[in-house]
């Protein structure tokens, strides 16, 4: 499935969820669905639990002021300030939906599934902390981190972005990590997926691992990840990158959350 059939699934899915919803759409032939607060003090892509514990931790309430970028394509836009986690394929949403739900940290089925230990408190938009050849940091947003295990979060994207040479190299471990002749390139010599490079230099910083979480429906997000742990130059580091999919966690999930991730993003058990 590409990037623009998943959006179409889930603008279907989403107008269908809504539709005894307060909520908005954008203009274009597949409109992105824009959830709103509700009366009764829910949140319309927010799965009721979930949102509830949202709501009582300030740290992870913090999460839902990014804002939305794409208000020019809204009937109303100067109605009111929208959040990026309101719109119906927020890779961000999805994430605190599942990671927010009450007890979800401590089944032993998701533990084991992700390596951790029972109970963690998750963090969200943590800063990374990449050592630069000058002797600086990059400190670039990471969607989770659960103990030792740093998570890239994707659903619609497209890619996991490109950059120029010159931003790449100068990370300070990037030749010890990669052998960087095999790093994924554009036609015009940028490197491709940029955050999975990045973020992999993160997780080998620490003695850390890094887990890319996706959709299995996406397998050329996959495909890109997989491009870039054939550059990985050690075994040992590449036993610390993971692949996890949606729809391996959602098996691990109790019924209301499977429901929930069926209904709203088609995302089912494999």
């Amino acid at each position: 499935m590409t990037s623009a059939e998943l959006r179409r699934d889930l603008s279907r899915r989403n107008l269908a969820w809504a539709r005894h919803l307060e909520h908005e759409t954008t203009f274009g032939e597949t409109p992105s669905v824009v959830h709103c607060a509700q009366e009764t003090g829910g949140h319309g892509n927010f799965l009721a639990a979930s949102w509830r514990r949202i709501q009582a931790r300030p740290a992870w309430r913090v999460r839902l002021e990014k804002r939305y970028t794409a208000d020019a394509r809204m009937a109303r836009r100067h109605d009111r300030r929208r959040g990026e986690l309101e719109c119906a394929t927020s890779s961000d949403a999805l994430l605190m939906n599942l990671f927010c739900y009450p007890g979800l940290l401590r089944r032993p089925a998701i533990t084991r599934l992700l390596g951790i230990d029972i109970g963690l408190l998750p963090s969200f938009g943590v800063r990374g902390r990449v050592p630069l050849a000058s002797g600086a940091t990059d400190r670039t947003e990471i969607d989770l981190r659960l103990g030792d295990v740093l998570l890239e979060a994707k659903l619609t994207e497209t890619n996991f972005q490109t950059a120029r040479p010159s931003l790449v190299r100068r990370y300070r471990d990037l030749d010890a990590v990669f052998d960087t002749d095999d790093l994924p390139r554009t036609a015009a010599g940028e490197f491709n997926s940029y955050q999975l490079i990045r973020n992999t230099l993160a997780a080998a910083a620490v003695a850390g691992r890094f887990a890319v979480v996706l959709d299995q429906r996406r397998y050329d997000l996959a495909e890109r990840w997989f491009s870039v742990l054939r550059a990985v130059r050690t075994s040992e580091l590449r036993s610390r990158l993971l692949l996890v999919t949606w729809q391996e966690l959602a098996a691990a999930c109790p019924h209301p959350l499977q429901r929930f991730l069926a209904v709203k993003y088609g995302i089912e058990p494999p």
